[in-house]
């Protein structure tokens, strides 16, 4: 079956209204634990940075809706990282994720790089998100100045050829590959996001090609891979939902990715848990599952399933 592909345009009309974000102040920030690469748990400042939107109109993002149309002004980003760590608690480790790219020079002025370097020097880790077309000199230059290791974060999202190229992110496998590969032969780490059951595949392909797109990422070279199951509500998944092209993946599902995931031994795997109330098929054993998945991301092993009798498959 010939998948659709939809345009920039057909993507943006199908939006809602963004909210409302003030450039001098993140849109939110948290701090939460992670197994570390040295099998520690540690505390991690997230900080989601508000700036200009993404140039990339991926089919199933929804992380414009916190951003600006414009440019933020020259020190924005700054007094944002700012404003979060005076209300955050010590952390070892610090996301800062912009909703796009790190280094592409329209999200915030590339002037303002050296001082978010000297902002986060006390981290053992600085970890930001970017894509893999973007990935250049301008990372190195930037891991020059840091006093920790720079992790960047690429969204493979699946290693489906076909499925990749209807999600408009304007890239192929071998751009990751060469993304990875350019990052570490620089000594910078690398994590990436892939999505659990993206548009055009069944409940069962959407296993199958997480897992396939987990190992993808380790042989090209990731240390680190977050699994994101699949959600709507940025308007053209909506649209994809009403034609029978997307649904969003069972709790079983997410489960067995997570384990499978975990039994390849080769680096850490995590399930992303943001908003997985959403995925819950009953609000008795939801909460116990989610538990579950918390303690398999910090521990890195597969847990003892819940009991529950809401289906047929005992977890």
């Amino acid at each position: 079956m010939e998948l659709p592909e939809y345009t920039d345009e057909e993507i943006v009309a199908a939006r809602p209204e963004k909210a409302d974000v003030d450039p001098w102040e993140p849109y939110a920030y948290h701090v939460e634990e992670e197994r570390s690469a040295a099998g520690t748990v540690d505390d991690v400042a997230t900080l989601f940075l508000t700036n200009r939107e993404c140039p990339f109109r991926c089919l199933m993002c929804d992380l414009w809706t916190n951003t600006t149309d414009e440019t933020v002004p020259e020190g924005a980003v700054p007094a944002q990282i700012d404003y979060a760590l005076d209300r955050l608690p010590d952390a070892r480790h610090v996301k800062l994720y912009n909703s796009g790219n790190f280094f592409d020079r329209k999200a915030f002025p590339p002037s303002d790089r050296p001082a978010i370097a000297e902002r986060v020097q006390d981290f053992d880790t600085v970890i930001v998100e970017n894509h893999p077309k973007l990935c250049r000199d301008v990372c190195v230059e930037f891991r020059d100045r840091l006093g920790g290791r720079l992790e960047i974060a690429l969204g493979l999202e699946t290693a489906h050829p076909t499925v990749l190229d209807r999600l408009n992110k304007r890239m192929t496998r071998d751009d990751f590959r060469r993304a990875v590969g350019f990052l570490r032969e620089n000594d910078i780490d690398v994590r990436t996001f892939i999505l659990l059951r993206p548009p055009f595949l069944s409940e069962d392909e959407g296993v199958v090609w997480a897992l396939r797109s987990i190992e993808f990422a380790f042989d090209a070279g990731v240390q680190c891979v977050s699994v994101v199951p699949t959600r709507s509500g940025n308007g053209i998944m909506q649209q994809l939902e009403k034609d029978d092209h997307f649904e969003p993946p069972s709790m079983p599902s997410i489960e067995t990715v997570l384990e499978e995931g975990l039994r390849m031994n080769r680096s850490r795997v995590f399930m992303d848990l943001w908003d997985l109330e959403r995925f819950y098929e009953c609000e008795t054993c939801g909460p116990k599952r989610r538990e579950r998945l918390r303690r398999m991301n910090l521990t890195q092993t597969v847990q003892p399933p819940v009991q529950c009798t809401c289906s047929d498959r005992q977890r």
